[in-house]
């Protein structure tokens, strides 16, 4: 690599990670999050994007940072509309679901969230779950990720929590 292409490589770096900052400093950090599927792909397009001018000589960091801002403004544009919209919300967003409920494995919810008992179990123990009879729900998020809710005690859940979830037979 000859002294010009490596500078230019320092400054691509230099010059789209400044530009993400800005950007993220106007949208917001929300721009990083994981809270859907949409954001997922938000951030793997937008690593692609900063991979590409980085390692592209050919690419253009203003064509970058451009196409950064368009992923980003679409990212919270689809996120207004989601909060905003309620047919918007459930067209493009999936409701959480059930995988357990009071101890009870939910087979059917199990294999319709395409999750594995060993997958399941291994959440569990990550929670610090000892008994099954401990959990009061296990829920399949709309981002991928599956949350315990347990107690020793089997507190009772506040139903805000359990609000968005679809029927523990859908």
């Amino acid at each position: 690599m000859d002294l010009q292409s490596l500078l230019l490589l320092v400054g691509s770096v230099f010059g789209i990670f400044s530009i993400i900052i800005v950007i993220t400093r106007i949208f917001g950090l929300r721009t990083f999050a994981k809270m859907s599927s949409f954001d997922f792909a938000s951030t793997i397009a937008i690593g692609s994007i900063l991979a590409s001018i980085i390692l592209n000589e050919n690419q253009s960091l203003v064509k970058g940072g451009l196409a950064l801002l368009m992923i980003i403004a679409f990212q919270t544009l689809f996120s207004f509309l989601v909060r905003k919209n309620s047919w918007f919300k459930s067209l493009f967003t999936n409701k959480p679901q059930l995988i357990m409920l009071d101890g009870e494995i939910l087979q059917d919810n199990l294999k319709k969230c395409n999750v594995g008992m060993s997958d399941l179990m291994a959440k569990l123990r990550e929670a610090n779950v000892h008994k099954l009879s401990e959990v009061q729900a296990v829920i399949f998020e709309n981002t991928g990720d599956i949350s315990v809710l347990h107690s020793a005690d089997n507190q009772e859940i506040d139903a805000i929590l359990m609000k968005d979830i679809a029927d523990k037979n859908n």
